[in-house]
């Protein structure tokens, strides 16, 4: 069978990233129809857009892409294309595995972390519902507020006050909570943490919280608990063995899926996967290092995993048992790895990225 995949190059280091994931995915031997296509800040130089139409319809067509990262400027500058993405396609779900491989430096190398946080993309305070200081409208906002019955009041005037809406919904809490739950049967997890700041933010995290404990009941099979996020966050330094898959508003999620990448090694070993009814968006989820672009540096293994995650979606089981095991060989060998995953930066014998997943593509085809 061919499947049809659309492939976003990216910028910074993507381009090269994108190039070396598709060589090891190709290594299993799926028969894949690539769609090449372009976004970021080099494609927004040429064309006055970082995201051309067709990219959206080349991803409604194929149903299946895998990304390599895009610059998000701080501050100022374009919107985030990923978050842009997630929304304009209903990729509501953002699954996030963070697993150990034997041969990354880590502190927690003996526990055996093999974690998933299963963030909300939607809503939240990243759904983009922002009042900018200064202007007309942010001060009719704030006079809003004020002016209803309540002692909840924002003291500080528009001109020198930023907003940003946290929107949380019944149903979109109760269809990532059902992914989370979905995801820990499927792939015969025991346990879903519900992970939020209930005590403090009653009708917005208490409302996901309440939804989340609701659902939780239509799976008796699974073990459910919940956690307030700053204790999350100590409990996962001191204990993540005791954590299996955490379901999270969209904040939340982003920030504690860097955690675990800590965790584990790094955000080089953190793969992503964005899924929606309309199909998914596969991604590292570090970003695009623009400094290292075209030095052949950067680690591949984020990238390679969610093309192994990828394949998983397809249906290709097989071919992405294999490609995991391909590239936790090559890292625990340890000998054709990028500079991170050596003992120290340093090492003269560190490889680049197209070395690294090359040596992928030999244990692939050896195999």
């Amino acid at each position: 069978m061919v499947h049809e995949v659309t492939l976003i190059t990216g910028d910074g280091t993507g381009p090269e990233l994108a190039e070396a994931a598709r060589r090891c995915v190709d290594a299993t031997g799926v028969e894949i129809r690539w769609d090449l296509q372009e976004a970021g800040i080099d494609v927004m130089e040429r064309t006055g857009t970082p995201l051309p139409d067709a990219v959206l319809e080349s991803v409604r067509r194929t149903r299946c892409a895998l990304k390599a990262p895009i610059t998000t400027p701080v501050g100022t500058g374009f919107r985030s294309i990923n978050v842009f993405l997630r929304q304009e396609l209903g990729l509501y779900a953002c699954v996030r595995p963070c697993k150990y491989y034997p041969g990354v430096r880590s502190f927690f190398r003996d526990v055996g972390i093999d974690l998933v946080i299963v963030r909300e993309n939607t809503e939240d305070l990243y759904a983009g519902v922002e009042f900018e200081a200064g202007r007309e409208d942010t001060q009719r906002l704030i006079d809003f507020i004020n002016a209803l019955p309540s002692d909840r009041k924002i003291k500080t005037r528009g001109a020198e006050t930023g907003i940003s809406i946290k929107p949380i919904s019944v149903s979109g809490t109760e269809r990532i909570v059902r992914c989370a739950f979905d995801y820990a049967r499927q792939n015969g997890r025991r346990k879903v943490t519900a992970v939020h700041k209930a005590n403090i933010m009653k009708y917005s995290d208490g409302l996901y919280l309440a939804t989340a404990t609701r659902v939780a009941q239509e799976y008796p099979d699974i073990e459910f608990e919940e956690r307030i996020v700053d204790n999350m966050c100590m409990q996962l330094t001191q204990k993540p063995e005791l954590y299996d898959v955490l379901v999270l508003p969209n904040l939340y999620g982003d920030i504690l899926s860097d955690l675990g990448a800590g965790l584990i090694g790094g955000l080089g070993l953190a793969p992503g996967m964005n899924l929606g009814p309309a199909g998914a968006v596969f991604e590292a989820t570090h970003g695009s290092a623009p400094k290292y672009k075209g030095l052949n540096k950067v680690n591949p293994s984020a990238l390679i995993l969610s093309g192994m995650m990828m394949l998983r979606y397809l249906g290709e089981i097989d071919a992405a048992r294999r490609l995991e095991q391909a590239l936790a060989d090559v890292i625990a060998e340890g000998k054709y790895v990028t500079y991170d995953l050596k003992a120290s930066r340093d090492d003269p014998t560190a490889v680049g990225t197209r070395e690294m997943a090359a040596a992928v593509c030999r244990r692939l085809r050896a195999a």
